[in-house]
């Protein structure tokens, strides 16, 4: 039985443009989401994709024998080929259309699962800070927990308008160049004003590439999963030079693996 996806309304699609976010109760069916959380947790537990880059601490150092902060999947879909033909992902593709019309298109999926009582918080940070500086962007993330999320377990939370920043600066969480992930280090960018998204198993929040968003350390007894799919449209260009220097720096386990790994092939 398949589950239709959501119609946005025309009020839905203004916020989105207006505040940079939108959050939905239900993209996909209950039963759905069981399947996939038991796709999800074999691949965690396998930790596929470790030897290509794929599979790193998002939060630490990546060392091997450490316990991850945040562990972190890139492509699940690429080592589970079987989530692709989820409704989820067709139910993604259709509320991407009418956000940004038809020819925006799912371009890919990553997975944070924090673990029960001591995942790490997810630090404010605009997607595009990670991406080629070289490229115009115009993209959505598609936020799905796999279980109830609330802000005690790590809900994401956003910065109203922020969407219509630039890019601010950016640096390796804690300024340390080992780890992958980022965080805004800009004293300008104001957080008080953050909405929190407590949202049921299987519904979605929405953000754009410039749109600062944060998730708060898991302290429930339950491990908080996130799958994200990526949308959008064709990057263009970006019509001037810049750089993110903060990715320059970085000189991550995960990007040796990842090299070693392009080396062999």
């Amino acid at each position: 039985m398949t589950f239709p996806a959501p119609v946005l309304t025309t009020q839905q699609v203004a916020r989105y443009h207006i505040d940079g976010f939108i959050a939905l109760d239900a993209l996909t069916s209950p039963q759905e989401v069981s399947q996939i959380r038991e796709i999800y947790d074999d691949l965690f537990a396998r930790q596929v994709g470790r030897e290509k880059g794929d599979q790193f601490d998002l939060g630490g150092s990546d060392e091997e024998g450490v316990k991850a902060k945040l562990p972190q999947i890139l492509n699940p879909s690429r080592y589970a080929p079987e989530l692709k033909q989820m409704q989820l992902y067709a139910n993604a593709q259709a509320v991407v259309e009418q956000l940004l019309g038809p020819q925006a298109k799912v371009t890919g999926d990553h997975a944070i699962n924090k673990p029960a009582l001591d995942g790490a918080p997810t630090p404010w940070h605009q997607d595009e800070a990670y991406w080629d500086p070289s490229q115009l962007y115009e993209s959505v993330s598609i936020w799905i927990p796999l279980q109830d999320v609330t802000v005690a377990s790590g809900c994401m939370q956003f910065i109203p308008g922020s969407n219509k920043l630039d890019i601010v600066e950016h640096q390796s969480i804690g300024g340390d160049v080992r780890v992958h992930g980022l965080e805004v280090c800009d004293p300008m960018v104001d957080t008080s004003h953050a909405v929190a998204c407590p949202i049921p198993a299987g519904g979605a929040t929405l953000h754009g590439n410039r749109t600062l968003h944060y998730a708060g350390p898991n302290r429930s007894d339950q491990p908080r999963r996130a799958l994200i799919i990526m949308a959008g449209l064709p990057s263009k260009p970006y019509p001037a030079p810049r750089r993110f220097p903060w990715n320059e720096a970085k000189r991550t386990a995960r990007e040796q693996r990842a090299m070693a790994a392009s080396d062999k092939t």
